[in-house]
């Protein structure tokens, strides 16, 4: 059974960082393309971030560049996120997603975590 568990989230002044993580069990983790997505109530879920099974490439949302980092771990199942000047519209939702080993990251996300809570506020 696939399992993705999202920590890290919590309440930060404007200006401030995080590091979610996101622990993956039930699948390969190593072979499987990753996501993060934020999502705020009564807006579709927006993709933050993209990396490769392997770690060799990443892609950002516009809104993520230069401020926001993902990185795996794949000894120990653990996709990352670290968030750095935090801004108020940056409070959300954020999920991580496993694609199906082979998928290439233009594709959708097969599995989902419950999510973690980012507030960003003075």
């Amino acid at each position: 059974q696939v399992q993705l568990v999202e920590s890290g989230g919590g309440s930060v002044q404007p200006g401030g960082s995080l590091r979610l993580s996101c622990v993956g069990s039930g699948f390969t983790f190593n072979r499987s393309t990753m996501k993060w997505y934020r999502q705020t109530p009564g807006k579709d879920r927006e993709f933050v971030a993209a990396i490769t099974a392997l770690g060799r490439q990443t892609n950002y949302a516009d809104s993520a560049k230069d401020r926001f980092t993902i990185s795996r771990d794949n000894v120990r199942n653990t996709l990352f996120l670290q968030l750095n000047s935090l801004k108020p519209e940056d409070t959300a939702v954020y999920y991580c997603g496993a694609l199906s080993s082979g998928k290439t990251w233009s594709q959708g996300v097969d599995y989902w975590g419950k999510g973690t809570l980012v507030t960003v506020s003075s």
